[in-house]
């Protein structure tokens, strides 16, 4: 957790710019509570991993979104 940021706040404001429309968004966060994936997701975020992270997952995530259009979420 880092003060005065909002994840979803920022993606939101990323969003809003259609230069950023399809930029991937991978949340990456200590922030596990139940429905935070969901808000996430809703705010604009193309995925999200949580800590601890899996090092291969996560090169999974960037690979899928790098080369092509995505992994399922």
């Amino acid at each position: 957790m880092m003060p005065d940021m909002d994840g979803n706040e920022t993606t939101r404001m990323i969003r809003r710019n259609p230069r950023f429309a399809a930029l991937p968004v991978v949340f990456l966060t200590a922030k596990a509570m139940p429905g935070d994936r969901e808000s996430s997701l809703a705010a604009g975020a193309t995925d999200y991993i949580t800590k601890p992270v899996d090092l291969d997952e996560l090169l999974d995530v960037m690979a899928a979104w790098v080369n092509g259009p995505g992994r399922a979420v």
